[in-house]
């Protein structure tokens, strides 16, 4: 099964005049409702039918789909299991903010659209926790009939294990919707913290029309679909009396459809699937509150309310964002290029919760998913930062903050920049290299966290045009760029961001990001009008010359400075010319793209020379140096294959092998963000973006 246009009615890239995506795209996983960490599922794989969706850690979050047309049953969504027969998906696409699946036999056809509005214009949709769920019918032989649907949402999406207690209720009709909903008689709420795991509070909600055409019951599944199937659909009380585990027993919250469809026109209808948290992050003790409810208040059958018979106008704001984001990837690099940038769109938003912080400023904290469960990991931001630069630099901003509140704090010993503030959901301190309550200087990563705050606070002031952010926190910027001065030349044996790799000393590749963090911390000194801006400047100009000096081992760059015949992705060269810092001259990055290209494997180029796995963020970024598109073409053409080859049915790795296309760690990471990079090259199209983010 393929992606085909993006655009079923346009399909025309609105830049280079070409269709926006390839006709050969099978992803390793598709994004169904993806809104945060713990809301996350998907489709391993792409077929719809052939298992049961699943949270991005593996465990089942499961749906169920199915169709009877004229008194006949096919399932459209779910395995065998629930119905022998399956109705035919002849394609579907993967946008921004949409996943298209179409179905077709000889009478029908059935087109099953999951809309999730983050749109970064309106942070009353983009934090809305709904996804809608579109139903649009056609008679395909110019005959009227008679449908109905069905789907479900099983009950083990509001617990960690199968094992907790799940209670469930059937609210009066609010307004115009008749709600389902379903929590864990627990609520422990933010109690729990780590990497594999799931929510066990707040409630989960199956959203549909107080109409006719819609029924409504909460029950076992399998009772449920027979009853579907007998009759067309689902009625009545219970069969079963909460609380119960989800182990026992498959409980559903269970929704039916009957509708006419007649010869000549579609016929559309959709329901909504929403969880409400209550509460998303603990920061220094202190619970927040998910930003929708700065938007819509504690009322959150209000929120379902509103933004229930808002889908029409959601429905037409999400295609238009969908066509100018693809357009414009399309443009820069390419279709092939378009086509990531659909299916990562949502991983990255939701790889993270936005709450209210002081002031009623957004706070974004992202979590290391199987990883080691960090939240706003330094070296995790930095990756992502340019998504959110480009889309949400309010974001970007709530990224920072945490860490320079942090930083201000007794339990920060260091001269430094933190690594994290803690471990998903609680950010109450950095937990990585801490040993019985004691941070151990070995395990931190000195240079690599004050080069990453310096360069995104740069970047946060490009994006928003302004330093005063900057200007806030200045005076732990002049600290750790004081840190770099000492320590960056020729960084001593310490981890950088890909500490999977061990700790190595005179890495020439963390003291590359040195250099351009201090060009960087010089431009921001110069927009400050501060008198020793150009001592900056000079000083990061003559590490550039020495670098080269010191690195250069014939037509490349080394490994660290003190190993010949090595090399090793210069990923951290992109800002030198993303900030128009010119501290290199442009033939490094022609070098570097040319040595790439003859040491690249089947799957990609490893991101040194002592391994063959690689990491896609510093992929693309190594990719862009030359702003040349047959450089980007040669180095990712092979990620390309890689992302349809791979045996791995997950959501996307960040971290494989560049020979077997197998996932060595990590998936759904917040530093997928970093494919996003391309972008930023072109200042007009990021600019067009960044000022259309709403603003705070």
């Amino acid at each position: 099964m393929v992606i085909e246009s993006i655009l079923p009615a346009l399909g025309m890239c609105l830049l280079c005049g070409t269709s926006l995506l390839p006709p050969d795209f099978t992803p390793p996983a598709v994004p169904l409702i993806v809104h945060d960490p713990y809301t996350s599922t998907w489709i391993f794989g792409h077929d719809p039918v052939a298992d049961w969706t699943r949270h991005w850690t593996g465990k089942e979050r499961t749906l169920a789909g199915l169709i009877r047309i004229d008194g006949e049953t096919y399932r459209f969504l779910g395995p065998r299991e629930i119905c022998e027969k399956a109705l035919s998906l002849v394609k579907f696409y993967v946008y921004p903010t949409r996943t298209i699946y179409t179905y077709e036999n000889e009478k029908i056809r059935l087109v099953l659209t999951f809309t999730t509005p983050m749109l970064p214009y309106d942070y009353k949709y983009l934090s809305a926790p709904v996804t809608f769920i579109e139903f649009e019918t056609t008679s395909k032989d110019v005959k009227e009939h008679t449908i109905e649907i069905y789907l479900d949402v099983g009950i083990e999406w509001c617990v960690d294990s199968n094992e907790q207690m799940v209670t469930w209720e059937k609210p009066t009709p609010n307004g115009n919707i008749t709600l389902l909903k379903a929590g864990s008689v627990e609520q422990p709420i933010l109690e729990k913290s780590g990497d594999n795991r799931r929510i066990d509070w707040g409630y989960l909600y199956l959203v549909v029309p107080s109409s006719p055409e819609f029924s409504t019951k909460i029950g076992q599944r399998n009772k449920n679909i027979a009853q579907f199937n007998s009759d067309g659909r689902v009625y009545g009380e219970p069969d079963i009396n909460p609380p119960i585990k989800p182990a026992q027993n498959s409980v559903a919250l269970s929704s039916s459809l009957s509708i006419s469809v007649p010869s000549n026109v579609p016929v559309s209808r959709y329901l909504v699937i929403a969880y409400d948290d209550i509460y998303s992050i603990e920061f220094f003790g202190e619970k927040l509150r998910p930003w929708y409810y700065k938007e819509y208040g504690e009322d959150f059958i209000l929120l379902l309310n509103n933004i229930y018979k808002e889908y029409p106008n959601i429905k037409e704001k999400c295609s238009a964002w969908d066509e100018e984001v693809l357009s414009n990837a399309c443009g820069i690099v390419g279709k092939q290029y378009s086509a990531l940038v659909g299916l990562t769109y949502r991983h990255v938003f939701g790889s993270g919760k936005i709450v209210v912080g002081k002031e009623g400023r957004p706070l974004y904290f992202h979590k290391e998913n199987f990883s080691n469960g960090c939240i706003a990991t330094v070296d995790v931001s930095y990756p992502a930062s340019p998504f959110f630069a480009l889309f949400a630099p309010a974001l970007l901003r709530g990224m920072l903050e945490p860490i320079f509140l942090y930083a201000r704090t007794p339990d920060w010993i260091f001269e430094f920049a933190p690594h994290d503030v803690g471990t998903y959901p609680k950010a109450n301190g950095q937990v990585y290299g801490r040993e019985n309550g004691k941070l151990l200087l070995e395990s931190q990563m000195p240079v690599e966290e004050c080069g990453n705050m310096i360069l995104m606070t740069a970047l946060l002031a490009e994006a928003e045009g302004s330093i005063e952010y900057a200007r806030e926190h200045w005076d732990l910027l002049e600290k750790w760029a004081n840190y770099l001065k000492e320590h960056g030349r020729d960084p001593e044996n310490q981890l950088c961001t890909d500490d999977f790799a061990g700790h190595l000393a005179h890495n020439t590749n963390l003291s590359l990001k040195a250099i351009v963090a201090l060009g960087a911390f010089a431009k921001l000194s110069k927009q400050r009008h501060l008198a020793y801006a150009d001592e900056w400047e000079k000083l990061a100009r003559e590490m550039a010359q020495d670098w080269v000096h010191r690195a250069r081992d014939g037509d490349k760059f080394k490994l660290t400075f003190d190993r010949p015949g090595t090399w090793s992705m210069k990923y951290n060269l992109v800002w030198d010319k993303i900030l128009n810092l010119n501290l290199f001259s442009p033939e490094i990055a022609r070098l570097e793209l040319a040595h790439y290209k003859k040491v690249q494997n089947t799957y990609g180029l490893p991101l040194d020379c002592r391994k063959d796995y690689t990491k896609v963020d510093w992929l693309i970024w190594c990719a862009t140096l030359t702003q040349s598109r047959e450089d980007f073409d040669a180095l990712y053409q092979p990620f390309y294959r890689f992302l349809n080859e791979t045996p791995d049915k997950i959501p996307l790795t960040d971290w494989y092998d560049t020979k077997t296309a197998k996932c060595i760690g990590f998936r759904a990471r917040p530093v997928i963000g970093g494919i996003f990079l391309p972008y930023l090259y072109h200042e007009k199209i990021w600019k067009e973006f960044a000022n259309k983010s709403q603003k705070f």
